[in-house]
């Protein structure tokens, strides 16, 4: 059977790791190893450009409106490769600030227009009271388990007309108005939810590992895994959450 191998560029894990982002990447990675899946990483920053165009998947994490103004103009020397990523089907995680600069426009707390990749038409603004705390969502994809489980600290406000991640249950989600949290499109995935996302959600990561297998290597199922901790620590952070609600 020939080994498989995924390539991942985790980008600007030195400017972008508000919250902890880079567990992200450390949970596709465990789960992909404990599978005997080999995984490949290579960082991405200004100083640094590595090849996107091979990768499996890419993710990027959030950080605060300094650290965005810092990579928007960079990451937009970008935007074909990463536009290309997603209509190629591949697997790309942003997060937080890195989903915001994604869309057209963002216009940040002191009302500068921060430059976006305008890849997908999304809209967000920032305001004065920002949305924080723990959150919950019921996920619009394919899992076993709908809930997803989070942190949300931001200032802006985003709105779209595309699929959401799924639907705000506790918490504030994109805008704190609509209900919806993220964003879906074909296997682009945008989110506020910090925590980080991956470890607190395993069904989550394991649905990039499996989507990513099936695009290169068309595998329909992923072999097993003992989940009781992760999913024994996911119910309780779960319940915690309402308990403090």
């Amino acid at each position: 059977m020939t080994e498989m191998e995924l390539n991942i560029v985790n980008m600007y894990p030195d400017i972008l790791n508000l919250y902890g982002d880079l567990g992200n990447l450390i949970a596709i990675k465990q789960r992909c190893l404990w599978r005997n899946i080999k995984v490949n990483v290579e960082n991405f920053t200004i100083d640094n450009e590595t090849n996107l165009n091979e990768a499996d998947i890419i993710v990027i994490g959030g950080g605060a409106d300094t650290g965005q103004n810092i990579v928007s103009k960079h990451l937009t020397q970008h935007q074909k490769v990463l536009s290309e990523h997603v209509e190629d089907n591949k697997f790309l995680l942003a997060i937080c600030g890195s989903y915001q600069m994604f869309g057209t426009t963002y216009i940040d707390a002191n009302k500068n227009k921060i430059p976006c990749l305008e890849i997908f038409d999304i809209e967000t603004i920032s305001e004065e009271n920002r949305l924080i705390g723990n959150i919950i969502i019921e996920s619009n994809l394919e899992l076993k388990n709908k809930n997803i489980i989070g942190f949300e600290n931001h200032g802006g406000r985003t709105y779209h007309d595309y699929k959401s991640l799924g639907r705000v249950k506790l918490g504030n989600g994109n805008n704190g108005k609509d209900k919806t949290e993220g964003m879906i499109y074909k296997n682009f995935i945008g989110s506020y939810l910090h925590g980080p996302l991956l470890p607190k959600n395993p069904e989550l990561t394991d649905h990039i590992i499996l989507n990513t297998l099936k695009k290169k290597y068309s595998v329909d199922s992923l072999s097993p895994l003992n989940n009781n901790i992760e999913n024994n620590a996911h119910n309780a952070i779960e319940r915690q959450i309402y308990i403090n609600k």
